[in-house]
């Protein structure tokens, strides 16, 4: 079962890849990436002829721990503001 979030985190990244992110004031270190995808916002450009730029969303589906439990969490980064979100959590 998953859970949305939407909630704000801090992330660190190593090689371009998320390596640790805090939530909740827990520190979570990334074991795995599990898949990463990017979706672009071209809805925006076909009513806005005019927007010079797509802005694109990153996620990540990573498998983390803060302790001895291991969880999967799904990280978005937003190209066009720079920060990052939890999207999704599985219990």
């Amino acid at each position: 079962m998953s859970r949305s979030y939407g909630e704000p985190v801090d992330v660190w990244l190593v090689d371009g890849r998320p390596s640790r992110f805090v939530w909740h004031g827990r520190l979570y270190t990334v074991l795995r990436v599990l898949d990463h995808w990017v979706t672009t916002r071209d809805w925006w450009r076909d009513r806005n002829p005019e927007a010079e730029e797509t802005t694109a969303r990153e996620f990540w589906q990573v498998e983390a721990t803060p302790d001895k439990e291991i969880g999967v969490y799904e990280l978005r980064h937003d190209e066009a503001s720079g920060g990052w979100m939890l999207s999704r959590a599985w219990d």
